[in-house]
């Protein structure tokens, strides 16, 4: 497998299994249907955990643009990477938002509400206020990447010697646990996009796909998800150069 179908398919199991997570509990007439938040965000850990066991073996499991930034400005990826890697999550993004869609067809055309079908796509704020919306982007994905950076490369120091060690698989679950708290803790507001291939793939699916019923695609909101993440994931990355 190449790092590029990695990418791809890493990002595709990650938005079936998270966004599948928002579907089984907002359409109408799942067996998952009114099941909560809490369902959401751990439906989303699971889903980053399958991901990234999946891709990390030959791709590092990026499976996002913010981090793939974030990591070439550290120096931990090669920044002539950065665009190859970030075309692939959106086509596993896109994709994965196709086979939902087919999969779910039924329960689209009998949930009457349009926002709620836009929700199973793509973020939209609890509270509209734009400047708070980004600001709560960029804390989400400070955290995601800040927690991400020390996970890619723990160290120990041993008798003067720094030791590096990796997870290996294992590595996926930490990943998961972070963004399960993120979901838990800071994701009422926007829906913790984190991630501009998450927000703006299936976005654009929603305004490309014949879904019964569907408004448009907010696409006056749809910077946010992806300027926040970016900007969030660049601080977390300065900083931790600044650590270290």
């Amino acid at each position: 497998m190449t790092p590029f179908i990695a990418e791809m398919l890493g990002t595709f199991l990650l938005i079936l299994l998270g966004n599948g997570a928002v579907s089984n509990v907002v359409l109408k007439d799942t067996f998952g249907h009114g099941s909560g938040w809490l369902a959401i965000t751990t439906g989303w850990a699971l889903a980053i955990y399958v991901g990234v066991l999946v891709a990390a073996p030959y791709s590092g499991a990026h499976l996002n643009p913010a981090v793939t930034i974030s990591l070439a400005i550290t120096g931990l990826f090669e920044w002539t990477q950065v665009a190859p890697y970030i075309l692939a999550q959106f086509i596993g993004a896109m994709f994965a938002m196709l086979v939902l869609y087919i999969g779910h067809r039924d329960h689209y055309d009998r949930t009457e509400d349009p926002d709620i079908k836009l929700s199973t796509f793509c973020n939209t704020p609890a509270i509209k206020n734009y400047p708070r919306n980004l600001i709560n982007e960029v804390v989400g994905t400070f955290v995601l990447v800040f927690a991400v950076l020390y996970i890619v490369k723990p160290e120990l120091v041993i008798d003067n010697t720094t030791v590096n060690f990796g997870l290996g698989s294992l590595g996926a679950i930490p990943v998961a646990f972070v963004v399960w708290s993120i979901g838990l803790s800071l994701g009422g507001t926007t829906g913790y996009a984190i991630n501009p291939a998450r927000d703006l793939g299936p976005r654009i699916m929603h305004a490309i796909l014949p879904i019964k019923g569907k408004r448009d695609s907010n696409w006056s909101y749809s910077w946010i998800p992806v300027l926040g993440p970016i900007i969030g994931g660049a601080i977390a990355a300065i900083l931790y150069l600044a650590l270290a």
